[in-house]
């Protein structure tokens, strides 16, 4: 998809648009006198009891003289980045629903407030505007082949943008594909095409490599599936050229839970709970995101990216309630739910992400993903995610990598007194309990145990993975939530 930029002539005049059929146009509050259409605008805006003002709360769509469609929407400075990308998504639909070919982006107001809104309306409308998964028959995509936005000429870095809408849709097109379409055989297949394709460092460690090594919790899980398909995959970044002014990489490590399918195991999942669990490898889905955006932007970082990828399966090998395993790190570990097959993932491959590298060298940090428990969602909804880290600053980074990105995070407690719920009579620690409660914070606290070495971790628990209709900049239910605010914890970590 190319982009142009350009200056209104005329001072916005619409002849400049007159061969435009989609026209988005993003307004400050200022009532531009010499806004192009204003009087068919203010027509529609009479006829329906509306103000200007009300622009900044429901964007407005009318059809054009020329046979054309044009959105309006305000974006004024009391609106954060969420709030912004919320309308932009909204006005810039009706436009995309129609799979235009080329779409214009005009901008308004002073300078700094026309850079921040163009760069903004074109994330939101290339991102919305990606190929997804469709089985449909009849189904067929168009592309969108340009942006052109009128109104700002400077040479805003787009690529940084382009970067981050690659990894929201690489993420989204994982998580939406089938499960009979992402196996952990084929979506290991797919890691190592895009291994070749950007040049990462791929290692994987398959289920008869993790029983010689120890990794119990892992392999409890793996051990269900036929066939036995299961591994935990590492994938490193480094740039290829080092920046002078970092005297040192920053070594951050991501970890992403990859479970393809979970029926829950043996404690098996009604119908209801079951419907979507293809989606339950959405956070190996933003760890990849998020690794593929850092490539594409050439970020001074050192990255390794463990997914965890498995299925949750019930068979007569299946892990089962009261089982002791044993754990990487040495632990044992008392089942108790075979549904909380996520911890038991994830506590392995956290175990070998803060582990030393063959340098010796430690991550300066693990961030984790994963749609990981239900009481999350009790606690948030499905319009934010939550975060919890053995670090306070960490949390406290978090939250406001979120509001940077327009993906909002919500830190809890992380209080080594909710470890109380986990002693076991048999083993080191149950995996779980069955009196409900706070089982988000609960597995944050079993996570905790198997990072060595005290390395700062930061766990993002996904329950705004999926909203109907949408949610912030993304039309799509699957949203891809966390490839940008994981983007900026990163940015935020290798600042000096």
């Amino acid at each position: 998809m190319s982009i142009k930029l350009s200056q209104f002539a005329s001072n916005g005049s619409e002849n400049t648009l007159s061969s435009q059929k989609h026209i988005l146009f993003v307004l400050s509050e200022k009532d531009e006198n010499d806004l192009p259409f204003k009087d068919t605008l203010d027509a529609k805006l009479k006829r329906t009891n509306s103000e200007y003002k009300d622009l900044s709360k429901t964007p407005m769509s009318l059809d054009l003289p020329n046979g054309g469609i044009a959105s309006f929407v305000v974006l004024n400075d009391k609106l954060n980045m969420f709030q912004s990308h919320t309308l932009l998504r909204k006005a810039i639909k009706p436009l995309l629903d129609e799979q235009p070919e080329h779409v214009a982006i005009c901008v308004f107001g002073d300078k700094a407030v026309r850079e921040a809104h163009a760069c903004a309306a074109y994330y939101v409308t290339s991102v919305n505007s990606a190929e997804l998964p469709s089985r449909k028959k009849e189904y067929k995509f168009k592309a969108l082949k340009n942006i052109s936005i009128y109104g700002y000429e400077a040479n805003h870095d787009y690529a940084n943008v382009n970067a981050r809408v690659a990894g929201n849709t690489l993420c989204r097109q994982l998580t939406i594909t089938p499960p009979n379409e992402l196996t952990p055989t084929i979506y290991r297949e797919k890691i190592v095409a895009l291994a070749k394709v950007y040049g990462w460092k791929h290692e994987e460690f398959d289920m008869p490599t993790l029983k010689k090594m120890g990794a119990g919790a892992f392999y409890a899980v793996g051990q269900g599936s036929n066939p036995q398909d299961a591994a935990i995959v590492r994938l490193t970044y480094e740039p290829r050229v080092r920046h002078a002014h970092h005297e040192r990489l920053k070594h951050i490590a991501l970890v992403g839970k990859g479970i393809c399918f979970d029926t829950g195991g043996h404690n098996l999942k009604p119908a209801k709970y079951m419907q979507g669990m293809h989606e339950d490898m959405n956070g190996s889905a933003v760890a990849l995101g998020i690794l593929l955006a850092a490539t594409k932007q050439q970020l001074p970082v050192k990255l390794d990216c463990w997914l965890a990828i498995a299925q949750n399966h019930i068979s007569p090998l299946a892990y089962k309630q009261n089982d002791v395993v044993t754990a990487l790190n040495g632990m044992t570990i008392e089942i108790v739910h075979t549904d909380a097959e996520g911890r038991m993932v994830l506590a392995d491959t956290l175990t070998l992400a803060s582990r030393p590298d063959i340098k010796g060298k430690l991550p300066d940090a693990i961030l984790d993903f994963a749609t990981l428990t239900g009481s999350m969602m009790t606690a948030l909804g499905d319009r934010m995610s939550g975060v919890l880290s053995n670090r306070p600053e960490l949390a406290c980074k978090a939250v406001g990598a979120g509001s940077v990105a327009g993906e909002r995070v919500v830190a809890f407690p992380y209080y080594d007194d909710f470890d109380s719920d986990l002693d076991s009579d048999i083993a080191d620690i149950k995996q779980c309990t069955l009196e409900g409660g706070a089982d988000h914070i609960h597995a944050a606290r079993f996570l905790g145990k198997f990072i060595e070495n005290d390395v700062a971790w930061l766990h993002t628990d996904l329950s705004s993975a999926n909203r109907k209709s949408g949610l912030g900049a993304i039309q799509s239910d699957t949203n891809g939530f966390g490839v940008g605010f994981g983007l900026e914890m990163l940015k935020s970590l290798i600042q000096k």
